[in-house]
């Protein structure tokens, strides 16, 4: 088996996709709020703004999910991309679709109001850095070589 060079890029599925990272990210802030509390931060109503912080993040992510089909490239990490998006949200953030999942994330612990969830936040961010990330940006630099490197030097990983 030959191992990969710059024009031939390896396809390698992720172990668990990032929505199942978002999913049980939620799922452990809400059981942290439940049960460990700690510290009411925010109070009603003003909770509420978490719900505008949410719809921002996705908003955020789904802008470069619409790239992605615009340009045919693939959306599931591990999959070979077919182009390598620079425009829209990708001019600030390498990872735009993650930035959004974080910024619900965000918006969730301010919707649910105590500290606790918010250390939920933090280690969705690290997870995704390490476990998805490399890979994607890998399989980036296999596929559009120094085109690649000049788009990695130019924007930031994640803002």
């Amino acid at each position: 088996m030959e191992s990969p060079t710059l024009s031939q890029p390896t396809a390698r599925p992720i172990r668990v996709v990032p929505p199942v990272y978002l999913l049980a990210a939620v799922i452990l802030m809400l059981l942290l709020h439940r049960f460990a509390p700690v510290r009411q931060l925010i109070q009603w109503p003003w909770r509420w703004i978490g719900v505008a912080v949410i719809v921002g993040g996705l908003a955020f992510g789904f802008s470069a999910v619409a790239l992605f089909r615009r340009h045919r490239t693939p959306l599931r990490p591990g999959q070979a991309s077919s182009s390598l998006v620079d425009s829209g949200p990708f001019r600030v953030t390498r990872n735009p679709i993650y930035v959004g999942m974080t910024i619900a994330l965000a918006g969730v612990a301010v919707l649910l109001g105590s500290l606790t969830p918010w250390a939920v936040v933090p280690l969705f961010v690290l997870v995704i850095n390490r476990n998805v990330i490399p890979l994607e940006e890998r399989m980036l630099l296999g596929a559009f070589g120094e085109e690649y490197t000049r788009y990695q030097a130019r924007v930031r990983r994640w803002i």
